[in-house]
């Protein structure tokens, strides 16, 4: 049983930066791949970025890439998403998730995750 814990959210105008952070207890977090997935009010969630297992392939959403980096650190059974050049439309509510298995290729759809946390909210004023 992997439990996960997001911390990092909050409110910064746009053109700003935040790190999001995800702890994983109660498994073996160097097996997992990870993955952040996002719920702006009044729509579905969606996927933002994953990492494989091995830390070493990610993948990223159109609508962030190039400014958001996903990054696993198996030493503090951490994942985070550095989030730059913020804009209002990134205002959700960010989730992170886990999938174990040794995940070579990162999962893009939620239904390749067992395990979720609570969210983080961020928010981006214009």
């Amino acid at each position: 049983q992997v439990q996960l814990v997001e911390s990092g959210g909050g409110l910064v105008q746009a053109g700003g930066s935040l790190r999001l952070s995800c702890a994983a207890s109660g498994g073996t977090f160097s097996t997992v791949g990870m993955g952040w997935f996002r719920q702006a009010p009044g729509k579905e969630r969606e996927f933002v970025a994953a990492i494989n297992w091995t830390g070493r392939i990610t993948t990223y959403a159109d609508s962030v890439k190039g400014r958001f980096t996903i990054s696993k650190d198996n030493a503090k059974n951490t994942v985070y998403l550095q989030m730059n050049v913020l804009k209002p439309e990134d205002t959700a509510v960010y989730y992170c998730a886990a999938r174990q298995g040794f995940p070579v290729v990162p999962g893009t759809t939620e239904d390749k995750y067992g395990y979720w946390g609570q969210g983080t909210q961020v928010t981006v004023s214009s």
